[in-house]
């Protein structure tokens, strides 16, 4: 017992939300003690790894031909196993600084729709970057328990997390997933939705920094009861040379509208297959939105109106799912039923 006590005291448990976009690590007892990009800048044609994180990023689409800005991470799931495992490495060291004896123990929050063999890569980079016991949770669990709600009731729960590279609708009772959908459809493909849209109309040519400045500034998802415009510097594709021009919050909404759709019948379709008396909570309960996308303004009022049921947005919805995974780990006894198996 003593040990135990011990164990617990020194130890550095830590859960991970290890997002395409950005990652998130919750330190037991501290809260967040890190967020940052989900990039590593390393030299071309090796695995020598030059920057991680807000450093990286800030070299993407601005590096000399011997370095390369990568996003290990594409739709959710690990495409780069090495860099991972360095990436995870380099943000766990982050957290050690900051005291402990023993490795710690890890909570990783993944896609419900990823495959056992990408579960046990995200497992084995872990370990590698020095975790003692590594467990795996859903990302929908881990937002519904980061948004508070009751995840052990006999009552139904409609989460619908919005990252950068997935957007994951699930549907939760009595601490477990009934029914999820996921799809590899969420913020990247927004702004890749604007780069495209610029493109085709204009001739310019812009960066996917510049692409999700653009999305955080005007996008919306519902018509604004003003819309607003915006400068945007790009190339232009026609005469080679640098060149400004003005955009519309309207044509940047109808620029994603395709994309947004695809999310919006998802969550139609979770819906649709939800059994009868989890349907009847959720005219009561609503749906809660979580992740990045959450932020983009009018989903809330657009969900609302395409399924007549309440929608809230979650109080913190960047941090929702890194939330739960440290309220998993201050609860062992929720943590040996919402952990997943590898195999």
């Amino acid at each position: 017992m003593a040990f135990n006590f011990l164990f617990g005291w020194f130890s550095n448990d830590i859960g991970v939300d290890l997002g395409t976009a950005n990652s998130l690590v919750y330190l037991k007892g501290k809260g967040i003690v890190l967020d940052e990009p989900s990039v590593v800048a390393v030299e071309k044609g090796t695995n020598n790894v030059l920057a991680v994180g807000l450093e990286a990023k800030r070299m993407v689409g601005r590096t000399p031909g011997n370095i390369v800005a990568i996003r290990p991470l594409r739709d959710g799931v690990i495409a780069d196993f090495v860099i991972t495992e360095e990436m995870l490495r380099y943000f766990m060291s982050r957290v050690y600084r900051r005291g402990g004896f023993f490795a710690p123990r890890v909570v990783i929050a993944i896609p419900s729709g990823i495959t056992a063999v990408e579960k046990r890569a995200v497992e084995d980079s872990a370990r590698q970057a020095g975790a003692r016991e590594v467990y795996l949770v859903e990302e929908p669990m881990a937002a519904t328990i980061g948004a508070g709600l009751a995840v052990q009731e006999p009552r139904g729960n409609l989460i619908v997390d919005i990252g950068g590279g997935t957007t994951e609708v699930a549907v939760i009772s009595l601490g477990g997933i009934v029914l999820s959908k996921t799809v590899r459809i969420a913020g990247d493909e927004m702004d890749e939705a604007i780069v495209q849209h610029l493109k085709r109309t204009y001739n310019l040519m812009v960066g996917e920094r510049t692409a999700e400045e653009v999305k955080i500034t005007i996008g919306s998802a519902f018509s604004l009861d003003e819309e607003t415009t915006m400068e945007v510097k790009g190339r232009d594709l026609v005469a080679g040379l640098p060149k400004t021009l003005t955009i519309s919050s309207q044509e940047i909404r109808e620029a994603m509208n395709e994309t947004i759709n695809a999310i919006v019948e998802t969550v139609k379709l979770t819906l649709e297959q939800t059994p009868p008396e989890l349907s009847a909570d959720l005219v009561d309960r609503g749906i809660v939105i979580a992740g990045g996308g959450a932020l983009l303004r009018g989903l809330d009022r657009l969900l609302n109106e395409e399924t007549g049921l309440p929608v809230h947005i979650a109080e913190n919805p960047l941090n929702t799912v890194v939330m739960g995974t440290g309220k998993i780990l201050d609860e062992i006894d929720i943590l040996k039923k919402v952990a997943i198996s590898v195999d």
